[in-house]
C-alpha cells in the first residue's frame, strides 16, 4: 500500500518510491505535517512533532491548551488570522467582509489511481497500481466551506502530486482571494533556494541562494508562466550538488499567472507554497460551487540535483505527456522562419523542401506568414485564410507538393491572437482581452483573444480545425507572442473582472483539448516567443516546446542545460540555424551547432538551398548520426557533467535504460593558452560492464570510465565540440 492510515494516531503516511511523507490529525483536528524525506520503515509519531511553549506573542486557539499555537504548528493548508502570522495558503472573503475562516479535519478517503483535475492539465496514471490517492476533507462549519485536499503517491517514483478542490456548501457568496495548490512546512532554514529564470531569448538560467529571514519568492504577472521565471522551485541542502544531497522540488502543472515562494519565520521554520498568483485574482464561489486549484508535482531527491532532474523527466516524459507521439520518435524537421521570414512564396519552400530531402530531413514546417495579407507582423492575425498571393495553389496543393518530394508538411499558427487590423477585429472589436475605455496596449502590433469566452474559443476550435482538416499537415508550431495586458473582459460582470487571468487558462486549455483530440495523428509544438510558456501545462497537450528563439549554439548550452533541470530531451526542441546568429551574430561552427542541437528534438531553421558541398555532406553525416542516437536522447536518462553557468565547458551525457548504450557531449566555449590535461568522468553507466568507445580501440569498464574518466582532447580554437558514442562490449549482454 502506498498510503496508511493509522487509527491510533491519527497518522497518514504516503509511501513513493523511496519516499515518505507523513501527516497527523493533529489536536482540535487541526492537520500537521510531520515528515517529508527518504522512506522510513515505522515512523514513530509520537516523537516527530515537537511544540514547545512559546511567548506571549504567539496566540493559542485554545486558551486552556498554551502548546497549541498555529503559529508555531507545521500545517498542510494553513489560513491566516487563526494564530497564524505566516503566508496563508488559501484566503477567503465573506460577505460580511471578513476574511477570517478555520479548518478542521472532517474525514478522508485513500482509493486506489489517480483521478482526472476538471478541466486542468496533470499528472495521470495508466493503472490503478501504479499510484493511491489520498483525499482529506477540511471543513469550517460556520460558513460551510469544504476544503478536499488531494495528495497522490506514486508506487514507483519518488513524486507526491497535491491540488486543492474548495466547495461551498453554505447559503451565502463566498470570495476566494487566494487558493494555492499546496503549503508545506519545514521545520529548519538551513536550504538553498533553486530556480529558473531570465528573459526573452535567455530563458531558464539557473539561480541558487541561500535563504534568509523572510520570504523568498517567483512569480508571473503576465497571463503566461513567462520567461522571466518557470513555475519551478527547489530547496536544497546546503552541500547538494548534482549528485549528493537533499533536494525538494515543486513544479507547478499551469500555465498562467503563478506564485512560489518559501518563508523563513522567527523560529527558523521554512514554509513552501506553491499556486496561482493571488495578486489580481479573485474568484465568487456561490452556493453549491467549487474551484479546482493546478497541481504541483513534488519530488524529493537524497541524491542530489541530477536524481531529481531524472525523476522529472521520466513522470512527464511518460504521465504527463499524452498521445501518440509521447513514445515515438521525433521528426528531424526544416523551418523556413530564419531562411526566409515572411518572404516566401511556394516555389522557395519547394526549393528548400528538395535540399531538405535529399539531406535527410524528414519534415518541412511553413512558419509565419501563409495567412490574410501577412507581408509582416503588422496584420492578420485571427484570419486564418491562406495569402493566395504567395500560395496561389492553396494549403493542400503545397502540402501535397511536399508530400510528393518526400517529407511531412507542417505549419505553423499563432490561434490565440488578434491583429487590430484583421478582419476578425473589424467584425468583433470586442473580442480581444480589454478594460472598456481604457488604452489597448499592443506587443508586435497585436492584441489577445478573450478566451474566457465560449464564443472565442468555438471560433478558434473551427478555424484552426477548418485549416487542419483540409490539408495533410502532420506537425502544428503554436506561437503566442506576447503577455496579457489590461486583464478584463467586458463579457465577464464586475464582480468576477479579476477571474479573467485563470479564466484565459481554462479557455486555452479547452481549445487545445478540444484541437488535439481532434487531430491525434498530428504533433504539435507549443512555443512562446520561444520559451515563454515552457511549463508543465502545455506539455499535457503537446509534447514538445521550442525551446527557445535563441538559437546560437553558445546561448543554447545555458538554455537546454537550464531547461533540462525539470523538463526531459524530448520536450525541447532544438534547430541549428545559420550564421552569423541571427540574436547574437555569434559565428559558431556547423558542427558545434549541430552537436547541440541534437540534445533535443532535432532540425533546421536555415536556407538550406546556400549550403556548399561539403556543409551539405556535413549536414547529412548529422543526420544520419542523429537518427541513431535519436531514440537514446529522446528516452534515455540524462546525467549532467559539466555545468555552462560554472565555468567554460559544458557536458552532459545520455543513457540507455538497460545501460548498453551512451552518448556523451562535451563543449568547451572559447580557447585555452597551454590548457592542462583533462579527464572526464562519466556517470550512470553499469560498473560491471565493458564498454567500447567511438574512435577508441582499448575496451573500457564502467566503473573506469565514472571513476577515472576519459582523456579530453586537446581542441584548438574557439566553439569546439567532441560526442562520444558508447557502447556495451556484446559479450556483456
Amino acid at each position: 500500500m502506498s498510503i496508511t492510515f493509522d487509527k491510533f494516531t491519527d497518522s497518514f503516511h504516503l509511501q513513493a518510491g523511496n519516499t515518505s511523507y507523513i501527516m497527523q490529525v493533529f489536536k482540535k483536528g487541526y492537520l500537521a505535517h510531520l515528515y517529508w524525506g527518504k522512506k522510513i520503515r515505522k515512523p514513530v509519531i509520537d516523537e516527530m512533532l515537537l511544540l514547545m511553549l512559546r511567548d506571549s506573542f504567539s496566540a493559542n486557539t485554545d486558551s486552556s491548551d498554551e502548546m497549541l499555537s498555529l503559529d508555531t504548528l507545521p500545517q498542510e493548508y494553513p489560513a491566516y488570522g487563526n494564530t497564524d502570522f505566516r503566508t496563508p495558503a488559501y484566503s477567503i472573503q465573506l460577505e460580511n467582509g471578513s476574511t477570517i475562516t478555520d479548518l478542521r479535519y472532517e474525514s478522508h478517503t485513500i482509493s486506489d489511481g489517480k483521478p482526472t483535475l476538471l478541466g486542468l492539465p496533470a499528472t495521470y496514471v495508466e493503472s490503478h497500481d501504479e499510484a493511491q490517492t489520498l483525499e482529506i476533507v477540511m471543513r469550517d462549519s460556520l460558513i460551510g466551506l469544504k476544503v478536499i485536499l488531494s495528495y497522490t503517491a506514486f508506487e514507483n517514483l519518488d513524486v507526491i502530486t497535491r491540488s486543492v478542490r474548495l466547495v461551498n456548501e453554505g447559503s451565502t457568496n463566498l470570495k476566494l482571494l487566494r487558493a494555492l495548490s499546496m503549503s508545506l512546512d519545514f521545520n529548519k532554514s538551513n536550504y538553498d533556494f533553486m530556480n529558473l529564470s531570465g528573459a526573452w531569448a535567455r530563458e531558464r538560467h539557473i539561480e541558487r541562494n541561500a535563504l534568509s529571514s523572510g520570504n523568498k519568492s517567483i512569480e508571473s504577472r503576465r497571463g503566461a508562466s513567462s520567461h522571466q521565471h518557470n513555475p519551478f522551485i527547489a530547496l536544497l541542502s546546503g552541500d547538494a550538488n548534482e549528485d549528493h544531497g537533499d533536494v525538494y522540488g515543486f513544479s507547478l502543472v499551469y500555465s498562467g499567472n503563478f506564485l512560489a515562494q518559501a518563508e523563513i519565520d522567527q523560529y527558523q521554520t521554512t514554509r513552501v507554497s506553491m499556486g496561482i498568483n493571488p495578486f489580481d485574482f479573485s474568484w465568487l464561489l456561490k452556493p453549491n460551487e467549487e474551484f479546482q486549484t493546478p497541481e504541483v508535482v513534488m519530488v524529493y531527491s537524497s541524491e542530489g540535483i541530477g536524481e531529481m532532474s531524472r525523476t522529472y523527466h521520466k513522470l512527464y516524459r511518460t504521465r504527463l505527456c499524452r498521445g501518440e507521439f509521447r513514445d515515438s520518435v521525433r521528426p528531424i524537421l526544416v523551418n523556413n522562419w530564419e531562411a526566409t521570414y515572411f518572404n516566401f512564396n511556394a516555389e522557395k519552400i519547394e526549393a528548400i523542401a528538395k535540399v531538405g530531402k535529399d539531406l535527410g530531413i524528414e519534415l518541412f514546417v511553413l512558419d509565419d506568414g501563409w495567412f490574410g495579407k501577412r507581408d509582416n507582423d503588422k496584420s492578420s492575425l485571427g484570419d486564418w485564410t491562406v495569402d493566395l498571393k504567395k500560395l496561389p495553389k492553396g494549403i493542400n496543393n503545397l502540402a501535397n507538393s511536399i508530400n510528393t518530394i518526400g517529407l511531412e508538411f507542417g505549419l505553423w499558427f499563432e490561434p490565440e491572437m488578434i491583429s487590430p487590423d484583421s478582419d476578425l477585429y473589424k467584425a468583433n472589436p470586442d473580442w480581444c482581452i480589454h478594460v472598456p475605455n481604457r488604452t489597448r496596449s499592443q506587443a508586435r502590433n497585436q492584441l489577445v483573444l478573450d478566451l474566457s469566452r465560449e464564443d472565442v474559443c468555438n471560433y478558434i476550435i473551427n478555424a484552426v480545425g477548418s485549416i487542419l482538416s483540409s490539408a495533410n499537415i502532420s506537425y502544428v508550431k503554436w506561437d503566442m507572442n506576447r503577455n496579457i495586458t489590461e486583464i478584463g473582459s467586458p463579457s465577464l460582470p464586475a464582480k468576477r473582472q479579476r477571474e479573467t487571468a485563470h479564466r484565459y487558462m481554462l479557455g486555452l486549455y479547452k481549445v487545445m483539448n478540444s484541437i488535439t483530440k481532434s487531430f491525434p495523428k498530428i504533433l504539435f509544438e507549443s512555443c512562446s516567443g520561444g520559451g515563454g510558456r515552457f511549463d508543465p501545462g502545455l506539455l499535457f497537450y503537446m509534447p514538445q516546446v521550442w525551446t527557445s528563439d535563441n538559437t546560437d549554439a553558445v546561448e543554447r548550452l545555458k538554455i537546454q542545460y537550464g531547461t533540462s533541470i525539470v523538463y526531459p530531451a524530448s520536450t525541447m526542441g532544438a534547430h541549428v540555424s545559420a550564421v552569423p546568429n541571427h540574436q547574437l551574430n555569434r559565428n559558431t561552427s556547423l558542427k558545434m551547432r549541430g552537436d547541440v542541437a541534437m540534445c533535443g528534438n532535432f532540425g533546421y531553421e536555415l536556407d538550406l538551398t546556400k549550403f556548399s558541398d561539403d556543409e551539405k555532406e556535413e549536414v547529412k553525416s548529422q543526420i544520419l548520426k542523429y537518427k541513431d542516437l535519436r531514440k537514446l536522447i529522446q528516452f534515455g536518462n540524462m546525467y549532467r557533467l559539466l555545468s555552462p553557468f560554472e565555468g567554460n565547458e559544458s557536458s552532459w551525457m545520455y543513457i540507455s535504460e538497460d545501460k548498453t548504450e551512451a552518448l556523451v557531449t562535451y563543449f568547451r566555449v572559447l580557447a585555452v593558452p597551454n590548457a592542462p590535461i583533462r579527464k572526464l568522468k562519466l556517470k550512470g553507466l553499469d560498473s560491471n560492464m565493458d564498454y567500447s568507445i567511438t574512435d577508441k580501440k582499448n575496451i573500457f569498464g564502467g566503473d573506469d570510465l565514472m571513476y577515472s574518466g576519459i582523456d579530453i582532447p586537446n581542441l584548438f580554437g574557439d566553439y569546439q565540440s567532441m560526442v562520444w558514442i558508447i557502447k556495451c562490449n556484446p559479450l556483456d549482454k
